[in-house]
């Protein structure tokens, strides 16, 4: 097993503020205030307090994404929602989906989204295409 050097600074770091799991909502505003400290001086920050802020990140993003995981939309409650997001009525739509009757049969549940479709809408709005299966 190799050994990690970790420098006296980093080391006073992780003393000061020793990094856990974070398992309660008290500790992720505990380590988020931390981290928001740190930001407030990132143009002054060591190399030791940059590295101990990307722990801070790793282990706040770990705990978020558990806990506030998005519960998962249809296909259609996606699309409805970016287009009410961008402002976009059907004939928006046109050049995604190639003609309006095609976008009215997908937009009225008549026709699904292909594949095609899907990598359009996700280069239109630049999101991952993920979120339309």
């Amino acid at each position: 097993m190799s050994s990690v050097t970790v420098s006296r600074e980093y080391s006073a770091l992780l003393t000061k503020v020793p990094p856990k799991v974070i398992r309660t909502e008290k500790e992720n505003e505990a380590y988020t205030e931390i981290l928001y400290d740190l930001d407030r001086r990132s143009k002054t920050l060591t190399a030791a307090e940059r590295e101990f802020a990307d722990l801070l990140v790793l282990l706040i993003e770990d705990f978020e994404d558990k806990r506030y995981r998005l519960p998962r939309s249809k296909p259609l409650a996606v699309l409805a929602f970016l287009m009410e997001q961008h402002e976009l009525r059907q004939k928006d739509l046109v050049g995604v989906f190639g003609t309006p009757s095609i976008v009215s049969e997908v937009l009225n549940g008549k026709r699904e989204l292909n594949k095609d479709h899907i990598k359009r809408l996700s280069d239109r709005f630049h999101i991952s295409p993920e979120l339309f299966f």
